[in-house]
């Protein structure tokens, strides 16, 4: 962050808080995930069936690394959070490619410490007594 305040001006009535910043960003409150999702669902079909609500700008289907098949779930992001709001009152429990949807907020991304493990040896021994 320090870093990012030197590219900044000096004049502290310009420089906007640390929360803005991050607000300024498509937040979380138009980003919608939708679950129980159909492996035969495509991203298109998913913008498709979202777009009726509100103008979708990204539509994203997770998929399975190894097998590289829908995982059954993905994210759609909408322009606006009232957009977001209506498509998960008019989507949620609606049938799309013969299954049953879930929607929701997307909760951020959890930070699971994703760097270099620590390594910790070789266990103790157990102590006799």
């Amino acid at each position: 962050m320090a870093a990012f305040r030197r590219l900044l001006p000096t004049n502290r009535s310009t420089i906007p808080s640390t929360s803005a910043l991050f607000l300024s960003h498509r937040g979380v409150a138009s980003k919608l995930f939708v679950g129980g999702l159909s492996f035969y669902t495509s991203e298109n079909g998913l913008s498709e069936a979202f777009s009726q609500h509100g103008q979708v700008i990204e539509a994203k289907i997770v998929m399975d690394r190894v097998s590289d098949k829908s995982k059954g779930f993905g994210f759609v992001t909408y322009a606006s959070e009232d957009e977001a709001k209506k498509a998960l009152q008019e989507m949620n429990g609606k049938p799309l490619n013969g299954r049953v949807i879930f929607v929701d907020y997307a909760k951020p991304k959890a930070d699971f410490g994703g760097g270099v493990p620590i390594a910790r040896g070789p266990p103790e021994p157990p102590i006799e007594q």
